[in-house]
C-alpha cells in the first residue's frame, strides 16, 4: 500500500489509513512541542501492549508478505526506523518459531533501485516450485509524481532459513502500468496462484472511473515477463480504490483446514474463493465468498448484493490485512493492522505506533456465506493463573466482578444464556436495522434494552468511571413471521474507555448471524493494555478497539459481567486467564 502523510486521529473523525492517500500531517516541532502537553497515563509503559505484535519502537502500518520457511514463520511490515509518525518507510522484518515469540532483524526492503527510489510499499510473498520465496512489492520511480510499478526481490541466500538479506535482480520493474490504469492508484501485489499449465497469475489493486474498485489479473509464464488480462478479475462501482487485494481458495464444506493459493481443480464444488479489499474511502476491509472461473479469468460473488452487503474481517480497528496459507500445520492464517486513536503528539512522546492484532486462522463458515475466524491456538501458550465461573445468573441492572488474577493483559471466554427472548426489543427503524454501526451509537452499552446490553466490562475502573464494553443486544426482526429470528447486535463501546479528552473513541458494531433461539451465545476476548480484540460467536463477528485507560490500567484494571437489559442472563461458564509476555522483537 502507498505511504500515508501521517495518520490524523481527530475529534470526529478515525482515518485509520494503510498507505495511498497523500495526508498533509502537522509540522513535525508542532507535535514535537505538543508533546508536552500529552496526559502521563499515554507515555506509560503499562499502557504498550504486551502480547500483540509491534517493534521495540517507532511507526508500523501494513503487514506484508507473512510466510513460513524453513521452520520458520516470517512477518514483513511498513516501518518507519527514524519516528513515531509515518515516514521514512522500509520493509520491517521478523521471525518467530511460534507466531507469538518475535525476533527483530535488520529491514528486508529499502529504497535502493530506480524503481523504489520514492518508496517501497506494500506486497505479498510467493512461494516457487522449488520452495524459493519472491516478494513483489510496490515501489515509486518518480520524484514529481507518484507513478506505482511493481518490483520482484529474491533472497540472496535460500539456505538461511532467517532470509536476513534479499536483492532485486536488475529487471525490475516487472509490471508497469499500462494504458487506461491510473498509475497513480496501482499498488499491493496479491501473492501470485498457478493456473493451467504452471502459467502466474496475481491481483493489482486500482480504481477507475468514477471511483470504481478494479482488481485487475496479471500473467506469466516466468514470474519475469507480466501481461494485464483483457478484464479485470473483478470489480465493484462506488467502492474507490482497492487497495491491499487478498485472494485465496477455502474448503466449501467449513473444514478449519487452509488450502495453498495454487490449490488444483478452483472448479471443484468443494472450493470457494475469498476477495477482500481494504477500500481506501472507508478504511475498512471488505470481502466477499465465490467462484473463481480460472478459464475466464473471473471471479463472481455467491451473493449477488455482496458488494454492496460489505461482510468484513473486522468491524472496529482492523485495515491493510494479508492471509497466508501456513503449509506447517495446513491453515490459512490473517494479519491485520490497527492502529493508534490517540494524536501525533501522544504517538511521539510514546515513541512508538501501531501493532498487528493478533493472528487468526480463517476459514468458511459451514454456512458458506461469511468466514470465521479465531485467534491461532498459540496464543493460548500464554496463558496463566485463571479463575472460573460457572452458572452465575446476572440480574436486570446487576454486575459482577471477576476477582483472583490481574486483567489489564488477559484472554476472557465466556458462554451466556438467555432463559428467554420474549422481551426483546423490535428492530423497526430502517435507518438502524442495515447499519450496526448506528445501532451501536444510538443503543449503547449504557442504554437499557429488553434483550441486553450484557456482556464484559473490560479494563474497568473501580468506581467503573472508566470501562470498556464489550457486549451482545438482541432484537426482534421488524418482519414478523414464523422464518424471522432475532437480530443479535455485537458491539464495542469504548466511550466510557478513559478520562482523556484527547481521545477519539468511536463505538464498532457489527450484526451476528447465528441462530440465538436456544438463547445461548459466547464470547471471546482478548485484553491487552491498550487493545481489546473480541470474537463473537465462535468468530462469526470480530472487533478489535484501541483504548487508554487513564485510570484502569496495571493493576488497577478490573473485570466485570455485566446486564443492562430487562431480561435476566446466565453465565453458564466465564474463564479468564492472566497473559505473559511473549519475547516481542527486543522490547
Amino acid at each position: 500500500m502507498r505511504g500515508l502523510g501521517r495518520v490524523v486521529w481527530a475529534w470526529l473523525l478515525l482515518l485509520q489509513l494503510a498507505g495511498a492517500s497523500h495526508v498533509v500531517y502537522e509540522n513535525l516541532l508542532e507535535v514535537e512541542a505538543a508533546a508536552a502537553a500529552v496526559p502521563p497515563s499515554i507515555v506509560d509503559p503499562l499502557l504498550r501492549t504486551g502480547y500483540h505484535f509491534q517493534p521495540r519502537k517507532n511507526w508500523i502500518n501494513d503487514p506484508n508478505a507473512p510466510l513460513y520457511y524453513k521452520g520458520w514463520y516470517h512477518i514483513f511490515y511498513q516501518y518507519n526506523p527514524k519516528g513515531a509518525v509515518w515516514g521514512n518507510i522500509v520493509w520491517g522484518h521478523s521471525v518467530s518459531r511460534d507466531l507469538i515469540n518475535w525476533v527483530a532483524l535488520k529491514p528486508a526492503l529499502e529504497p535502493s533501485i530506480p524503481s523504489d527510489r520514492y518508496g517501497c510499499w506494500s506486497g505479498s510473498a510467493t512461494t516457487m516450485p522449488d520452495g524459493t520465496p519472491a516478494i513483489m512489492y510496490t515501489g515509486v520511480n518518480r520524484p514529481d509524481v507518484d507513478y506505482q510499478v511493481q518490483n520482484v526481490a529474491y533472497p540472496r541466500n535460500t539456505s538461511d532459513p532467517l532470509l536476513r538479506e534479499w536483492v532485486k535482480p536488475s529487471h525490475n520493474p516487472i509490471i508497469v502500468p499500462g494504458g487506461g490504469v491510473n498509475a497513480t492508484q496501482f499498488r499491493d501485489p496479491t501473492t501470485a496462484w498457478r493456473a493451467a499449465g504452471g502459467h502466474w497469475r496475481l491481483l493489482i489493486g486500482s480504481v477507475s472511473g468514477s471511483a470504481r474498485g478494479v482488481a485487475y489479473v496479471y500473467r506469466s509464464r516466468d514470474f519475469r515477463r507480466w501481461t494485464r488480462a483483457r478484464r479485470p478479475l473483478h470489480s465493484a462501482a462506488a467502492t474507490g480504490m482497492w487497495e491491499c487485494p487478498d485472494f485465496y481458495p477455502v474448503e466449501a464444506a467449513g473444514r478449519r483446514e487452509g488450502l495453498d493459493t495454487s490449490v488444483p481443480g478452483g472448479g471443484r464444488p468443494r472450493v470457494k474463493y475469498v476477495l477482500k479489499n481494504s477500500l481506501d474511502l472507508r478504511r475498512y476491509d471488505y470481502y466477499t465468498v465465490g467462484a473463481y472461473d480460472r478459464r475466464a479469468e473471473r471471479y463472481v460473488p455467491d451473493d449477488p448484493a455482496g458488494d454492496e452487503r460489505h461482510l468484513r474481517y473486522d468491524y472496529g480497528n482492523f485495515y491493510a490485512s494479508k492471509t497466508f496459507y501456513d503449509p506447517a500445520k495446513r491453515r490459512r492464517i490473517l494479519w491485520g493492522w490497527a492502529n493508534e486513536s490517540d494524536t501525533s503528539a501522544d504517538d511521539v512522546a510514546k515513541g512508538w505506533a501501531g501493532i498487528q492484532a493478533i493472528p487468526r486462522t480463517v476459514w468458511l463458515d459451514p454456512s458458506g456465506k461469511q468466514l470465521l475466524q479465531w485467534p491461532i491456538e498459540e496464543v493460548e501458550a500464554l496463558r496463566g493463573r485463571s479463575v472460573t465461573l460457572k452458572g452465575r445468573v446476572i440480574k436486570p441492572g446487576q454486575h459482577l466482578e471477576v476477582t483472583g488474577l490481574q486483567t489489564a493483559q488477559a484472554d476472557v471466554e465466556v458462554s451466556f444464556e438467555v432463559p428467554s427472548l420474549a422481551g426483546a426489543e423490535r428492530l423497526d427503524d430502517p435507518a438502524l436495522a442495515g447499519d450496526a454501526q448506528r445501532l451501536c451509537g444510538a443503543r449503547g452499552a449504557a442504554v437499557e434494552g429488553g434483550v441486553g446490553p450484557f456482556g464484559l466490562w473490560v479494563l474497568a475502573s473501580a468506581d467503573r468511571r472508566e470501562r470498556t464494553a464489550v457486549f451482545f443486544r438482541v432484537f426482534r426482526a421488524a418482519a414478523a413471521g414464523s422464518d424471522s429470528k432475532p437480530v443479535v447486535l455485537m458491539c464495542s463501546d469504548p466511550t466510557k474507555s478513559s478520562l482523556n479528552p484527547n481521545l477519539y473513541q468511536p463505538t464498532f458494531a457489527g450484526f451476528v448471524d447465528t441462530d440465538i433461539s436456544n438463547g445461548k451465545i459466547s464470547l471471546r476476548t482478548l485484553i491487552d493494555r491498550s487493545v481489546v480484540e473480541s470474537f463473537g460467536a465462535g468468530g462469526k463477528t470480530c472487533i478489535l478497539s484501541r483504548v487508554y485507560p487513564s485510570l484502569a490500567f496495571g493493576k488497577n484494571a478490573r473485570l466485570y459481567v455485566f446486564n443492562s437489559g430487562k431480561a435476566d442472563v446466565k453465565v453458564s461458564r466465564l474463564t479468564a486467564w492472566e497473559m505473559r509476555k511473549p519475547r516481542m522483537n527486543g522490547a
